[in-house]
């Protein structure tokens, strides 16, 4: 806490602009965004990322192109934020990374739950697995007061319903 307020008043002192939510609506402070959203409502969007190391890149791909094929993104408002490969790896092994983002948790899950995932898509790399990945969910951090007017805002312009999207039954993938 001690650090933003240094940081505000660095930022002051350095006569950066405030906000002027005429230009960009912000949330009031109330409302932070790096607390997990809520379930009932769907405006505090969020990062599905999946990642790990590959065994089998054939059957990865199968699963990839299914997914794509899947319409479950077009029909949650998800879609992909980065690309499948990196372009440099600057420290450490390259492994597979998917960043998904949607407009809320609730649809997050709803993806993850739903009868076509758990039913038709996840077996293409299941049983054996062809990586060993990890998936969560995180929510997207603030937009630091600096970058507010320069960075678009990200916000959704349609409603993705959730409830629309068949899902598996419960504890069984």
């Amino acid at each position: 806490m001690i650090g933003l307020a240094l940081w505000l008043a660095f930022t002051a002192q350095a006569g950066v602009p405030a906000i002027d939510s005429a230009v960009t609506p912000t949330k009031p402070l109330t409302a932070g965004r790096a607390a997990a959203p809520m379930d009932d409502t769907c405006d505090e969007p969020v990062l599905l990322i999946v990642s790990g190391p590959v065994r089998d890149a054939a059957r990865m791909q199968a699963y990839a192109r299914a997914v794509a094929a899947s319409g479950l993104y077009q029909q949650l408002g998800g879609y992909e934020l980065a690309a499948d490969r990196p372009v440099d790896v600057l420290e450490g092994s390259a492994q597979s990374t998917k960043i998904v983002r949607f407009p809320c948790r609730a649809n997050a899950l709803a993806f993850w739950h739903s009868q076509t995932y758990q039913g038709q898509v996840k077996a293409l790399r299941s049983n054996p697995s062809a990586a060993d990945l990890t998936v969560a969910i995180y929510p997207e951090a603030p937009l630091r007061a600096d970058m507010v007017g320069i960075v678009g805002d990200n916000t959704y312009s349609a409603p993705f319903n959730a409830a629309a999207v068949p899902q598996a039954p419960a504890g069984k993938p």
